[in-house]
């Protein structure tokens, strides 16, 4: 039997949560490729839609818990309105994997993606450093980000612009059309930015104190966006607080949180197929007002 995987709404976050600016530390913490040139443009990655939708696997864990997560996530994503495969028989885009040896999948991958034929020239000398397996997180992996704008509503992953990013990238500024590895998703205004696929590593030796659900939903804001390093906290609570090394909160969220989810949803809240996402600045806007109508109605 697969565990519940209702979505309920957690509490709205306190004053205090919100206070001195953190909503806007959250955005900028919880998008991860910036320009100097387009600081508020809407150009966050996000999954398209159409062929581009998501179809989560999950291995490595007994049967029951790897459809738990895959459950979970799906569940979530269909919650905050990205576009989500209807059947799970489809092609499987986010493939995440329970492994106590994460080094040898993850160069495995790596084979794949310095190869001539996929992304070596790009990959090349130092930049492959950016992909490699690092000792540290429990949980690493990489997107496949995709340039085609709407054009990926009705093409093969396969035939569309790629590029491959590392999970928790270290974060630069770049100029507009500025071709570097690492952070950068296309030298356009934003607009034709994608998720085409997601490839999560999970090392099950640093992971065991965690419940099944918690890492679920942890594994779920990762596959749903790209998320900047977790090394730090926010005033507004996040799941990725949970594996954080710079937080101090004595306790850190079981699930994900209120923030987590408006976030999403914001991010979500175009049509993800025809345009570009919502600014930084009206992300925020969206938050709160999401905010402002779940303590309105709680009231």
């Amino acid at each position: 039997a697969i565990p519940d995987v209702t979505v309920t709404t957690p509490s709205p976050p306190t004053e205090q949560e919100l206070a001195a600016g953190s909503l806007s530390r959250f955005v900028v913490h919880h998008a991860t490729t910036r320009y100097v040139t387009t600081a508020t443009t809407h150009n966050l990655a996000r999954w398209r839609g159409g062929r581009q939708s998501i179809c989560p696997k999950t291995a490595g864990l007994a049967p029951k818990d790897d459809a738990f997560v895959t459950a979970r996530l799906r569940a979530l994503g269909v919650f905050v309105g990205a576009p989500v495969q209807s059947s799970p028989q489809c092609q499987v885009n986010v493939q995440i994997l329970f492994t106590s040896n994460p080094k040898e999948a993850m160069d495995e991958v790596m084979r794949w993606a310095t190869a001539p034929s996929t992304f070596g020239i790009r990959y090349s000398g130092g930049n492959a450093d950016l992909l490699a397996y690092r000792s540290g997180p429990a949980v690493q992996g990489w997107y496949l980000a995709t340039r085609s704008g709407a054009r990926v509503l009705n093409t093969d992953l396969a035939l569309v612009g790629l590029d491959v990013l590392p999970l928790w990238p270290r974060v630069t500024e770049n100029y507009l059309g500025a071709d570097r590895a690492g952070t950068h998703l296309g030298g356009n205004s934003g607009s034709g930015i994608g998720i085409g696929a997601v490839i999560l590593i999970v090392d099950t030796t640093k992971i065991g104190s965690y419940a099944i659900g918690t890492i679920a939903d942890y594994l779920t804001m990762l596959s749903l966006s790209m998320i900047q390093s977790p090394d730090h906290c926010d005033p507004l609570p996040s799941i990725l607080d949970l594996m954080s090394s710079g937080c101090g909160r004595a306790e850190k969220p079981a699930a994900i949180t209120a923030g987590d989810l408006a976030f999403l949803k914001a991010l979500y809240y175009r049509n993800t197929g025809l345009g570009p996402s919502l600014s930084r600045s009206a992300i925020e806007d969206n938050m709160m007002r999401q905010f402002k109508g779940a303590l309105a109605n709680r009231n």
